[in-house]
This record gives C-alpha cells, sequence and structure tokens, in this order.
C-alpha cells in the first residue's frame, strides 16, 4: 500500500544544514496530506516512531534514527481573507520560509520584514516561534492546520492552543512528535509600524540613509546584517543561533551587572531581563575556537559550524564545553536552540 512513498536507510546529510550523517531506517517526503492517509493506513505505523522534518535548519542529528522521518514538502500560498486591520495570507507547511517573506512584500503585505533570511521552512516556523529583530512569528500569527498522527483527524489551532513561548511552542513540548503540519495562515497588519528597535538594523537604515523605511528597505537591511554576521549553510555547516539568549531574574541580573558593567541586557515585560548569549560565550574567549571538527564561527559566537567531517557527538561536545564555560563564569544557564535528534 505504502509501496513508492516509503524508503528504507535513506541518508539524512543532505537533509540538515549542519550537514552532520546520519540515516533514517525509514522515510517518507509528504507533498500532500492525503499520503498521510495512506501511510496511516500500514500496520506498522503504530510501531514506528516518528520525526517531522521541515528544512533541517534547526537540527542537529545526534546519530541514526530507526524509525520513519516525514519530510513536509506541502507547497502553495495565497490570500485567504482580508479585515479592516489586516490580510490573511495561507501558505503550505513545506514552503521556503524566506521566499514567503518576499512575496508577501512584493504583493504589499507588511509585517514579516524583520524575519527575512531566516532560513527553514514556514511549517517548522510556529515550532520554534522564530523572530529576530524585534519581531516574534507569534505576533503576526492567524491559525495553523495540521494532521494527528495518533488518529488521522486534521486539526486547527488558533494563537491560544499553540502555546508560544520564547523559542518555544507546544509541538516543543506537550505534543511534541504528535501533530504534522501542513498549513499556516499569517495575520499581516494594515497599519503597519516599522519595527526599528534593534541596534543593528537602526544602524544598518543610518548607513543607507533611510530615516523613513519601507518594510522592504527593513527586510533588505535585514538580510544584509544577517549575510555580514552569519555563514551560509550552503558553504559552511550550521544550525543557526545554537543557544537561546537566556532569561534571569533582577536579583540575578542585578549581581551579574555589578561584576560586568557592560553587560547586554534587555528588559521584558513581565520584569525579567535576557541576557545576549552570544556576548556570554564570547566573553570566556569561544569566538572562532575549534574543538575537533566543529567550531565557534568567527563573526558570531552564538553559532557553531562543522569545519569538515563533524558527527553529532561532536557538536554536542563543543556546546557541552561552551555551556560549562558560561556557567562557570556567570552562573548562567545555556539551553541549545536546535532539535536534537
Amino acid at each position: 500500500m505504502t509501496e513508492g512513498l516509503l524508503q528504507r536507510g535513506v541518508s539524512l546529510q543532505r537533509f540538515n544544514t549542519f550537514g552532520l550523517p546520519a540515516r533514517a531506517a525509514w522515510f517518507a517526503a509528504i507533498d500532500a496530506p492525503e499520503q498521510l492517509a495512506t501511510l496511516m493506513a500500514d500496520p506498522e505505523w503504530r510501531l514506528r516512531r516518528r520525526f517531522v522534518l521541515g528544512g533541517g535548519s534547526n537540527l542537529v542529528l545526534t546519530g541514526d534514527f530507526d524509525g520513519l522521518v516525514l519530510q513536509v514538502r506541502i507547497s502553495g500560498r495565497e490570500p485567504v481573507g482580508e479585515e479592516a486591520d489586516a490580510w490573511l495570507v495561507r501558505a503550505g507547511a513545506g514552503e521556503n520560509w524566506h521566499d514567503l517573506v518576499r512575496w508577501t512584500l512584493a504583493q504589499g503585505w507588511p509585517g514579516l520584514e524583520n524575519l527575512s533570511l531566516i532560513p527553514g521552512t514556514v511549517g517548522a516556523a510556529p515550532v520554534q516561534n522564530i523572530g529576530a529583530y524585534g519581531l516574534e512569528m507569534a505576533e503576526r500569527f492567524q491559525q495553523l492546520e495540521a494532521i494527528d498522527l495518533e488518529t488521522g483527524a486534521a486539526v486547527t489551532f488558533d494563537r491560544d492552543a499553540c502555546r508560544f513561548g520564547y523559542r518555544d511552542s507546544v509541538f516543543k513540548k506537550a505534543a511534541a512528535g504528535r501533530f504534522l503540519i501542513t498549513h499556516v495562515t499569517f495575520r499581516l497588519p494594515k497599519r503597519w509600524r516599522p519595527a526599528t528597535g534593534y541596534a543593528d538594523v537602526a544602524q544598518e537604515l543610518e548607513a543607507r540613509r533611510i530615516a523613513q523605511p519601507t518594510a522592504q528597505d527593513i527586510s533588505d537591511a535585514v538580510i544584509a546584517i544577517r549575510t555580514r554576521k552569519l555563514p551560509d549553510p550552503a558553504r559552511i555547516g550550521n544550525a543557526g543561533s545554537f543557544f537561546k539568549n537566556p532569561v534571569v531574574d533582577v536579583a540575578a541580573f542585578a549581581e551579574l551587572a555589578a561584576r560586568f558593567p557592560e553587560l547586554p541586557y534587555y528588559p521584558q515585560p513581565e520584569g525579567s531581563v535576557k541576557l545576549a548569549a552570544g556576548w556570554l560565550i564570547d566573553r570566556c574567549g569561544w569566538k572562532g575556537r575549534d574543538l575537533g571538527p566543529v567550531g565557534v564561527y568567527e563573526r558570531q559566537a552564538l553559532v557553531l559550524v562543522n569545519r569538515g567531517g563533524a558527527r553529532g557527538e561532536d557538536v554536542l561536545r563543543l556546546a557541552r564545553a561552551i555551556q560549562a564555560s558560561v556557567r562557570s563564569t556567570f552562573g548562567v544557564e545555556l539551553e541549545p536552540e536546535p532539535v536534537l535528534l
């Protein structure tokens, strides 16, 4: 029944931007939701472990996977509604995220420009609640459609049901592995205001002599910044920002600020304080250093890179060494951002 859809022993090296070697015992590329019904009719469906794969840009493969990898390739993007203050745009989960951002801007629908050039797919965006330069995807989210991999039922999640947090959602915790996202709908504001609060963006616009930026201007600025600071996965294997920016309470921040007056920080609405993980790592002397075939990118301490021939265990060894340094120096715990499989 699943002949031609299921593949055995597939290498995942080209399906993860870190370029790490691993194999999936079973693999299926999903181009349409209906294909899941075919797979779920297989008597062995419930016996197999499952992992839903997007663009592999936020993934560290720590070894072979003995279950079924479902690669989501569902395409399509279209306007699906208009309200007094917003446009509603729906996209297939397999669409390239950056391509979607640029397409919405070309249609005259601003709102996603600060998230330009983030690697990955549309379906992965709500799982991670991607964010950059003062904007999180959750702020532009309307709803998503998914298939329950336990029951086969089609399910719709609104923003509350997704339980978005900082680089987090229900799909990374309570619902991890249970749902395959097929489509995401975004709510793009008609009463748009530029988000230029981050220093890098403001400085880039100033260098370009743009005082009143359009959404396209901001997108172009973000692309320029990310291109300068972050390695291209097509040239140097990486998974983007490897650690989340840690959040500490006011007392812990006060103690750190007394010891390190130059410490960058970002007050949060609920009273906590977010710290810059890249600064902490850099201060510990890791920027540009290698540990075996994996290193810390010389232009951005938040990014770990594959210097060639790295395996998942090499990435984990470097990550743990960095965590230990930051813990020893600052008393702060760093949490990995990518999914470790």
